[in-house]
């Protein structure tokens, strides 16, 4: 996602905008000697080794990124840091553990970022052999 976003699509016209993506456990970019193993788009800006938190604000603060990207959210941190990155106009990706509705709805964080409406969809992928593959979209608008 990050890639396509950043590089953009020929059809249909759209030129890519900036990524942000904090790795905190160089999971991700796969960084070695501060150079991306994978290849995460040309509109793309990393930080690595950083609490998700802490890289978020950085990014939205020195970086001017239209969307922001973390995996694995899951502390009142994260949530702060993603509620400083919406009202500051920027986008967002962030992932979270959960194979169904209801093992986000009993995560107290997650469902506290449902409760702010901090997410507009929600996507579950397979974690069968076919990963990667979608398994379900909840659309949160539609779900009030």
């Amino acid at each position: 996602m990050a890639k396509t976003i950043s590089n953009g699509l020929k059809i249909p016209k759209f030129d890519g905008i900036t990524v942000g993506i904090v790795d905190e456990r160089g999971e991700i970019s796969a960084m070695h000697k501060g150079i991306p193993q994978n290849d995460l788009g040309i509109r793309t800006d990393i930080l690595n080794n950083v609490n998700k938190n802490i890289g978020i604000e950085m990014l939205v603060r020195s970086m001017a990124p239209k969307v922001v990207i973390a995996d694995e959210i899951g502390n009142e941190d994260d949530i702060k840091a993603i509620r400083y990155a919406l009202c500051s106009g920027v986008q967002g990706i962030f992932t979270a553990h959960g194979e169904i509705e209801k093992d986000l709805i009993e995560n107290p964080i997650f469902n506290k970022m449902l409760t702010l409406k901090l997410f507009e969809k929600i996507i579950f992928l397979s974690n069968s052999q076919e990963k990667g593959k979608i398994n379900k979209i909840i659309d949160i608008k539609q779900r009030d």
